[in-house]
């Protein structure tokens, strides 16, 4: 059973450490349905830091899913002006160009220090958010480092995956999201511990045992593992035990331009994550390789998707130009 003391710790966690809350701030908290306790737990630990704060759910703007940006939303942002917001809702079909059209606003206009929660759930608020998150940041900084000196990565896994990844540090920078939003315009999903790039190109198996988007909570963890085969930067074919399974992502997918283009590869730096909770907001998290289709992960990319969907591959081994970094899920650096 968890325990809610343990839940408000890691609710204090995000809200004093990770996002450094304090009387100047203006904070603003959007949840959803399932996660109002959620909210309303945010919502008073940032009071109890001094802060103003302005509370919404998601359905009080409409019907989910929520597939294009509400203008009253944007109205109240504005006028709000917040200094720090947070998105702690889950994901449905189709709403990455609402969740587009929050982020330009917030990123884009407001400048503010964003903390994206989508899934958030007690179990992540008492395990990836209890994270010493000094600890990560200096991990996730480490790792960057080794990667944007990297030309061509391999990652292999005990479930089949054997991908190589093509690098473009010139055009395609390395982003570290390390949990510390101190400095307005600072943004990354809460719990954290990742950096990541755009690939040049990748040819190869991944093995996926979760995806993301409503992937993640309609079907939780694969096993067997997901099997994307990968031709030229693209998904070229989809094959799982569940062949409905199959035909639905790739389905999705294939819905959108660029859907099926690899816009992302991140390699996980929380070290305190001890056991998958199904969630991907956090398991992307681990020690590993994850990767994401469709929409790239920054503004680097010259093309664009309406459809993000991470997988995320365990226990991998992963060399860089030949040198190995990571064995079966634990760093070597």
């Amino acid at each position: 059973m968890i325990d809610n003391h343990t839940v408000r710790e890691g609710a204090i966690n995000a809200i004093a450490i990770c996002l450094n809350v304090n009387e100047s701030d203006r904070v603003w908290i959007l949840s959803d349905g399932p996660r109002a306790a959620i909210g309303n737990m945010l919502a008073d630990v940032a009071r109890e830091q001094g802060a103003a704060v302005s509370h919404h759910a998601i359905e009080d703007y409409g019907a989910r899913p929520m597939t294009d940006f509400p203008s009253a939303m944007g109205d109240e942002l504005v006028a709000f002006a917040p200094t720090v917001t947070i998105y702690a809702a889950g994901a449905q079909p189709g709403e990455l160009p609402f969740r587009k059209g929050l982020a330009q606003i917030l990123r884009g206009q407001l400048h503010v220090r964003h903390a994206h929660m989508v899934g958030i759930s007690p179990e992540l608020l008492t395990s990836g958010m209890l994270a010493d998150y000094e600890r990560v940041a200096a991990l996730t900084f480490k790792v960057k480092g080794l990667m944007e000196r990297a030309r061509q990565v391999h990652v292999t896994s005990p479930s089949g995956t054997d991908l190589w990844v093509e690098l473009d540090n010139d055009s395609y920078r390395w982003i570290p999201f390390h949990g510390l939003y101190h400095e307005a315009g600072s943004f990354g999903n809460l719990p954290e511990g990742e950096t990541c790039t755009i690939p040049a190109d990748a040819n190869g198996i991944f093995c996926a045992s979760l995806l993301g988007d409503y992937f993640c909570e309609r079907y939780g963890p694969l096993d067997p593992p997901m099997r994307f085969h990968i031709v030229g930067g693209r998904v070229t074919q989809i094959s799982h035990d569940n062949e409905a399974l199959a035909d639905e992502v790739w389905r999705y997918l294939d819905s959108a331009q660029n859907g099926r283009r690899l816009g992302e590869f991140a390699i996980g730096t929380n070290e305190a994550l001890e056991d998958f909770t199904g969630n991907l907001l956090q398991d992307e998290k681990f020690p590993g390789v994850h990767i994401a289709f469709g929409a790239p992960i920054s503004d680097d990319a010259p093309w664009q998707s309406d459809v993000h969907v991470d997988a995320i591959t365990t226990g991998c081994t992963i060399e860089i130009d030949g040198e190995r970094i990571m064995e079966g899920g634990e760093f070597r650096v």
